[in-house]
């Protein structure tokens, strides 16, 4: 079988297709991702949609798995970072939920809102926030903290951070930043070290930061 070749007046591409339906899932919700308004919107046929997606379904399925590569796996491949301390490690979770080319916040809370109402994204965000809440319990725990306390830590540090972004503050970065010894003391149990949070305020500083 020859190769299939998409028609001259089909402009829209895969990515395209995906950006507009998750900017729609953000906006609207999942029941308004819908393909003709999609097609409307991106200003082609109905017919483009079905060289890139054999349904709507697939769509869903190919957002949500967007989802977990990138804002699960940021959380998964920061915490797995080396670091000389805890408050370190604690600073380098931070800088992956505060970096919007990597951890997208809006679509973490679409993908909950969605899950709320569909028992299988349920599932789907449930073993989401366990594989990211196992991947910083084992950050505490290469840090000499015992089973049991490492997830009771992580759990705490990461639903912190979870409603710290759902609560939308606006809170200055500089106030932010002035905060941040004080919750390494907190979620750690250890005073922060020198150059703890250095590479976390060059990162904010630089205006990268959400």
């Amino acid at each position: 079988m020859g190769a299939v070749t998409i028609p001259s007046h089909t402009k829209a591409t895969r990515e395209d297709w995906l950006a507009a339906a998750m900017e729609v899932l953000i906006s609207g919700g999942e029941e308004q991702v819908k393909v003709l308004p999609l097609a409307d919107h991106l200003g082609v046929s109905r017919s483009s949609f079905y060289w890139y997606f054999n349904s709507r379904r697939e769509l869903l399925d190919q957002l949500l798995a967007h989802w977990r590569a990138t804002n699960t796996s940021a959380i998964i491949a920061h915490a797995d970072l080396g670091a000389p301390t805890i408050g370190a490690a604690v600073c380098n979770v931070w800088r992956a939920m505060i970096d919007p080319e990597i951890f997208h916040n809006p679509l973490d809370f679409a993908v909950r809102e969605w899950g709320r109402r569909a028992a299988p994204v349920r599932r789907v965000v449930e073993q989401s926030d366990t594989a990211r809440i196992e991947a910083i319990a084992a950050m505490f725990a290469r840090f000499g903290y015992g089973e049991t306390e490492a997830l009771a830590r992580a759990r705490t540090l990461y639903y912190m951070q979870i409603g710290y972004n759902d609560a939308e503050l606006q809170e200055p970065m500089e106030d932010r930043l002035r905060m941040v010894p004080y919750y390494i003391l907190t979620f750690t149990g250890r005073p922060a070290a020198p150059g703890d949070a250095d590479l976390l305020e060059a990162f904010a500083k630089e205006g990268n930061a959400t």
